[in-house]
């Protein structure tokens, strides 16, 4: 069911960035018919947001009841199947892009809600930290009458996306139609996108040097994994202990498609496995080895919000065969989540707990309850419902580790012989944080 506060909340967030297209939306030269730009906007949340099974449904919904900014408006299932084929997907990407910004300085106005400490730590030596990763959009799930003839199990092409690690927002999406297309294809929108002083957490999909060199002539810097048998060749080593060794190294044989390239090599033991990474920032004394290792557990971020729009919002089963449709259900899921992301925050703000203890997965689930409990005159703020006591059993909170790991941001660390407990070579400067 639709809850009429989550319904105004979602209104006054998207609504100023709706009335900003309208300008484009005639300069589109599009009639000021009944399926408009604010009306598709509320029908692809709607459809997002409640789990509408179909056009056919939507349509049902749309006649009977209306949703979130849309009265009850008489219109045939044909004639919204049509719109979500050709209404210009465009829009929606500007909805998208006007939304961030405003988003954003929300975000910054929070101040409960603490940061990860290798966050907190790179962020007074980059001003961006991002991750990017692509990942190929499934099979097509017809939900338009429309589409009965498309052939089942067809591919629909790949995505590539660029998460701010630090307010785990979208900051850009690039779609390819072909589905087996590599990550190297985003490259060049990568390059049009940074700029200085940025640190991309990417993985082995965008092993290219000539492309980490094009990144490191703007200044941008990265951290990546190491291919296994990779030739390398120490220049000085920084760090060599049994469980972590730091080193500058070459990597690349010094032709055209594998050119040389400095970086360090940060590799640390866990258990009986060495696990390596590389990173473009050549000074322990900026990044710290174990900052670097950290950080790069926090690129899985990006994994997550795939696992949400993919799974979550099934942007996995995708509504149209056309490549304008397909790109209009992307740009609406983004914004979903995006959406949800930011209630996400507002949650952990409200508790004080950083926004990786949060589950925007519970959060989505959560919605029913809070109508419910609305209903029954218990509730009327999502936010302070979610934070509740009384609702932990709604598994908003992740479950926490029994045990917490001290993050060592000493540049030059060296263990102890016999001791559990790191010290630091030169002496310690920055604290240890569980």
């Amino acid at each position: 069911m639709e809850d009429e506060v989550i319904a105004e909340q979602i209104e006054a967030l998207v609504t100023p960035a709706i009335i900003a297209q309208e300008h484009y939306y005639h300069h589109l030269k599009l009639r000021d018919r009944i399926l408009t730009l604010p009306l598709m906007v509320a029908a692809v949340l709607t459809m997002l947001w409640r789990d509408v099974a179909g056009v056919t449904e939507l349509t049902r919904m749309l006649v009977r009841d209306g949703f979130l900014w849309c009265s009850p408006t008489q219109v045939s299932q044909q004639a919204v199947s049509e719109r979500f084929l050709t209404f210009p997907a465009e829009l929606f990407e500007r909805v998208f892009k006007d939304l961030l910004p405003h988003l954003n300085n929300v975000w910054h106005q929070r101040k409960n809600r603490p940061l990860p400490e290798s966050i907190q730590f790179t962020q007074t030596k980059f001003s961006k930290i991002w991750a990017i990763d692509g990942s190929i959009l499934e099979a097509l799930f017809r939900k338009l009458k429309s589409l009965e003839d498309v052939p089942t199990g067809q591919l629909a092409g790949k995505i590539g996306t660029v998460i701010d690690l630090i307010t785990r927002l979208p900051i850009e999406i690039w779609f390819d139609e072909n589905p087996k297309a590599s990550d190297i294809k985003f490259e060049e929108n990568i390059l049009n996108l940074v700029t200085e002083n940025t640190l991309l957490l990417i993985d082995r999909g965008f092993y290219h040097f000539s492309f980490w060199l094009k990144l490191i002539e703007k200044q941008v810097h990265i951290i990546t994994r190491l291919k296994k048998r990779a030739a390398i060749k120490v220049l000085e080593v920084f760090t060599n202990s049994y469980a972590i060794r730091d080193k500058l190294i070459n990597l690349g044989s010094g032709t055209k498609t594998t050119p040389v390239v400095t970086l360090r090599l940060i590799e640390i033991k866990v258990g009986n496995v060495w696990y390596s990474y590389l990173t473009s920032v050549l000074d322990p004394q900026v990044l710290p080895p174990y900052v670097i290792v950290d950080l790069y557990g926090k690129r899985c971020r990006i994994e997550d919000a795939f696992n949400t729009v993919k799974r979550l919002l099934d942007l996995s089963y995708l509504w149209t065969g056309s490549i304008n449709g397909i790109k209009l259900q992307i740009w609406g899921t983004w914004l979903f989540y995006a959406i949800l992301v930011d209630m996400g925050d507002a949650v952990a703000d409200e508790l004080s707990l950083p926004l990786d203890s949060i589950s925007l997965e519970m959060i989505y689930r959560g919605m029913y309850y809070f109508y419910s409990a609305r209903q029954k005159g218990l509730a009327n703020d999502p936010i302070k419902y979610f934070a509740a006591p009384e609702n932990k059993d709604l598994g908003i909170v992740k479950r926490q580790r029994k045990h917490n790991v001290k993050l060592i941001v000493a540049p030059f660390p060296e263990k102890q012989k016999g001791s559990n407990t790191f010290f630091f070579n030169p002496p310690l400067t920055n604290r240890l944080v569980s």
